[in-house]
């Protein structure tokens, strides 16, 4: 059970022996009572203390599932509506809500997470990892994961949404477990089975807004802000009247999630969405309260912000003046690698697609970091120079950089083969965290999609609409799919037979040995930015040095799709050969690197790829 804060605990759990206690808070409705639908029908006014909880204990539940209602009487009338901490909604967003039984049988006692420095993340969406769609139907893909070297699953967002399939970021339950998916024991079951297996898992929450179907926090308090508002909607009030009692429904939500269901932290959807001005920013009491879980639970909780702001004050230490998250996404070296790669230079990409870019986003993460974006027409971001590699997660594709794509391609569908096993290298072996994005390990060719099931026709309509708006800005042709279409869903599913055989399975063995290699060597491991060194050669050639103590490891690049580029400037001493993405068993042509060097020019084929290190003299 959590601890209790200064408020109490928020939500409905049982206490045992047929009590209950219900606490939900309401600062400026005149009066409170929950309703009990099922098993049994009653009627109970709760009372408010001086922070505008209404609580009550109820006593005499038979034993099994417990559903509920709150009626909240306003000055406008009554009104029924579940719990906004809802702990499950088994009839949907609009339905009772039903009490849940926190109780599972561990199996992890022994687990202590894994350092963040080592983190290999795998980013997966539930509902399209597999077929059935489940967390049940994840467990046995597991040791696959394992097997391919990843440490940490990343989950989309899990929170109750509307209908049956979604990205989730439309939940309007942020305690509540998506039924379709398997609810809360299913998650349990889900994590428990990771760390069994050795792999941490972090979850995706998103406190920056709700959904617009089934939202009814407003009938409750002024849970949101009417000074500002996000490309989804309201904006929660994290700093004006009354923001004490939201702030709290999202800190012990965080402390839920990371305490009830063991995760291993937490990814913290758009942060540049949460507003707030206030003295004691929401973001550094969150970081705050998971530090003091971290110190009763004896193991380490992760905070990972996701922002496009380039700001790294979010990551700097608190003594420092910073927020003190742990780490954050870093979407520009995804776009520096995207970009040459692909050519593009619509939208955000306009900012791209230098080899200079990729060249800095290796030496220090954000490549703006206080000059001017042409994208956003002014001067963007601020220098993290100063905090290491570990603290930046980085990806060549997540579901934001595809499923935001209008036909939702995947880089295998926009480069070739060489090309993707250039961008996996180039992920790999950065001084960074990298993050993989379901399927990208065997060049999966399902698009990953927008989606959504709805109720409202209206609404439906209203994404429909907005869809197209976000693509103009790329200037893609021709009509995107229909995201309230189950079609548009089934078509996103991951094709798992296709890394059997082929291609497929070559380029995922490719992985498998770059996350090999990332584990033994030293240099590789070292995330610190004074053992990093980056230099261009031959127009087209990367070479990005790597060391930790006595050990040196060059890698080099040439992203010229049908150019050579000759590297001259070894430094001295022996090297060889660790890998070669050109080489007969990768499917190359055959390479024309040595398998060592004493320093004489070499040709980097066209989107190739080789990794030395140093001999000892």
């Amino acid at each position: 059970m959590l601890p209790r804060s200064p408020v109490g605990r928020i939500g409905a759990y049982p206490l045992g022996e047929g009590r209950y206690c219900f606490s939900v808070w309401a600062p400026l409705v005149e009066r409170v009572e929950l309703k009990l639908t099922s098993p049994v029908r009653r009627l109970i006014p709760l009372t408010q203390d001086e922070q505008g909880y209404w609580q009550g204990e109820v006593e005499g539940i038979p034993p099994g599932p417990v559903d509920y209602l709150y009626r909240l009487h306003t000055a406008v009338g009554v009104v029924e509506r579940p719990d906004p901490a809802s702990r499950c909604q088994p009839y949907g967003v609009h339905g009772p809500s039903r009490v849940v039984d926190p109780h599972f049988d561990w199996q992890d006692q022994g687990w202590k997470g894994i350092p963040l420095s080592q983190w290999i993340l795998y980013e997966l969406h539930v509902g399209t990892f597999t077929p059935e769609g489940t967390f049940a139907a994840i467990i046995p893909r597991l040791p696959q994961l394992v097997e391919l070297g990843v440490n940490v699953l990343e989950l989309m967002p899990v929170a109750q949404f509307p209908g049956e399939r979604n990205w989730g970021y439309d939940g309007v339950y942020p305690y509540a477990v998506q039924t379709s998916y398997g609810g809360a024991a299913g998650l349990k079951a889900l994590v428990n089975a990771c760390h069994q297996q050795g792999l941490a898992v972090v979850l995706d929450v998103v406190y920056n807004h709700l959904g617009p179907e089934g939202n009814y926090l407003g009938d409750f308090g002024p849970y949101f802000a009417d000074k500002y508002r996000t490309p989804w909607g309201k904006a929660m009030n994290f700093d004006g009247p009354y923001s004490d009692g939201v702030r709290e429904f999202f800190l012990q939500n965080a402390e839920y999630w990371l305490e009830e269901f063991h995760l291993d932290g937490l990814r913290l959807d758009a942060v540049h969405a949460i507003y707030d001005f206030s003295a004691y920013p929401f973001l550094q009491e969150l970081a705050e309260r998971v530090d003091a879980l971290e110190a009763r639970t004896g193991w380490p909780r992760v905070l990972v912000a996701e922002s496009d702001l380039n700001d790294v004050r979010l990551i700097t230490p608190r003594k420092q003046g910073g927020y003190g998250l742990d780490a954050q996404w870093c979407d520009d070296f995804h776009h520096s690698v995207h970009t040459l790669l692909t050519g593009e230079k619509t939208g955000y990409y306009q900012d791209f697609g230098q080899l200079e870019h990729l060249a800095k986003a290796y030496r220090e993460s954000y490549v703006y970091s206080g000059q001017y974006s042409r994208y956003r027409a002014r001067r963007h971001g601020n220098s993290a120079v100063s905090r290491p590699g570990s603290q930046f997660v980085i990806c060549i594709q997540n579901h934001d950089q595809v499923g935001n794509r209008m036909l939702g391609e995947r880089l295998s569908q926009l480069t070739s083969f060489a090309g993707l096993k250039l961008a996996a290298a180039a992920l790999l072996l950065a001084p960074m965290l990298p993050l993989l994005f379901m399927g990208e390990e065997y060049g999966e060719v399902a698009p990953f999609l927008y989606f959504i099931s709805h109720g409202d026709p209206n609404l439906v309509k209203a994404v429909r609409q907005g869809r197209c708006r976000e693509f103009s800005a790329f200037a893609w042709q021709g009509e995107p799919p229909d995201p309230q279409a189950e079609e548009t869903f089934l078509r996103s599913k991951l094709n798992w037979e296709l890394k059997e055989a082929g291609h497929h399975q070559v380029l995922w063995k490719w992985y498998q040995t770059l996350i090999r290699l990332r584990k033994t060597q030293p240099a590789l491991q070292h995330l610190e930015r004074e053992g990093v060194e980056v230099e261009l050669f031959s127009g087209s050639g990367l070479a990005l040095h790597r060391r930790q103590g006595s050990q040196s490891l060059l890698a080099l690049f040439n992203f010229s799709p049908d150019q050579p580029a000759t590297y001259t400037d070894w430094r001295g001493g022996s090297w060889e050969k660790l890998l070669d993405s050109h080489e007969a068993q990768w499917l190359g042509p055959g390479s024309s690197l040595p398998a060592k060097s004493q320093g004489d020019p070499v040709e980097v084929p066209p989107y190739g790829v080789g990794l030395y290190g140093a001999l000892h003299r």
